[in-house]
């Protein structure tokens, strides 16, 4: 059987209603989950930007990239090379801080973690963190400790590493 793993395709698409719904809907057709999404307006007007992470084989996500060519929205598809690629991910973390001695150890943790406090109650102390999943995942496990209240995570965003881009006319 063939090994599963997460793979990151990268696809331009036109930025206009029911474009994400169509893309979505090829995936739970063909029985994938989306592990994360992201979508924002590209470099050329008109255009968005989709980073989509699915679990699968090699096989099969071949599949899934020339049935996301055949839809009528979506001009590019890439399949990224996690080698060659720079990921990215924001997350909004509101943490329990009831007293001095916790706030000073959440702060601390968030210089290391290059996080940034951007609320703060009498209660709880709301960070902002970016960085690569893993890095979120290691921050967000400090923190559990001091009881995590809420998370928001925004998904990667992926570009190639270097000159070579991903682009209608290419």
């Amino acid at each position: 059987m063939a090994q599963e793993h997460n793979h990151i395709i990268s696809t331009i698409v036109e930025n206009k209603p029911g474009v994400l719904y169509t893309v979505s809907n090829l995936f739970r057709r063909r029985g994938f989950n989306i592990d994360n999404i992201s979508v924002g307006p590209a470099e050329e007007t008109g255009l968005a930007r989709m980073t989509i992470m699915v679990r699968g084989d090699d096989r099969t996500i071949e599949q899934v990239v020339k049935q996301l060519n055949k839809l009528i929205d979506v001009i590019k598809v890439t399949r990224l090379n996690p080698e060659h690629i720079v990921t990215r991910e924001l997350a909004l973390i509101k943490v329990n801080a009831p007293n001095t001695k916790a706030r000073s150890d959440i702060t601390n943790y968030a210089e290391i973690f290059r996080a940034r406090v951007v609320d703060v109650s009498s209660e709880s102390l709301m960070m902002e963190i970016t960085g690569t999943s893993e890095k979120i995942d290691a921050f967000i496990g400090l923190m559990k400790p001091f009881g995590i209240r809420e998370v928001a995570r925004t998904g990667i965003t992926a570009l190639s590493r270097g000159a070579k881009s991903i682009k209608v006319d290419e």
